[in-house]
């Protein structure tokens, strides 16, 4: 009777789990990122240092960033296959840009009421 050893082979590149440290890494990268919206909405918009029409965009490409994180890290799409990505990615940017085009939109109605 022989006796076969079974080895378990874990391939980290593809499919890496989050570590403790990459954890922290995003959470610090997600906070800094708060704190800059927080520092634009709190602090520069109010006292006039910057126009609501340019913090605008700056708070979208903000939120566009922590999503990336929150979704690549934290729901593990990081590390699926591209196609499972792109399935997901791909409607976000349409509906981004739907949002953009509206957002545009409404302020070309405004200016006409005005």
């Amino acid at each position: 009777m022989s006796s076969d050893s079974q080895e378990v082979h874990h391939e980290e590149g593809d499919h890496a789990t989050m570590t403790k440290g990459r954890i922290i890494k995003v959470a610090l990268i997600l906070s800094a990122i708060t704190a800059v919206e927080f520092i634009i909405a709190l602090i520069l918009v109010p006292h006039g240092y910057l126009d609501i029409k340019y913090a605008n965009p700056v708070y979208i490409v903000l939120t566009l960033f922590k999503a990336f994180y929150i979704v690549a890290f934290f729901m593990h799409l990081k590390f699926e296959k591209m196609g499972l990505a792109l399935s997901i990615i791909v409607p976000i940017l349409f509906i981004i840009g739907l949002i953009l085009v509206l957002t545009n939109e409404s302020h070309h109605w405004i200016t006409l009421r005005g």
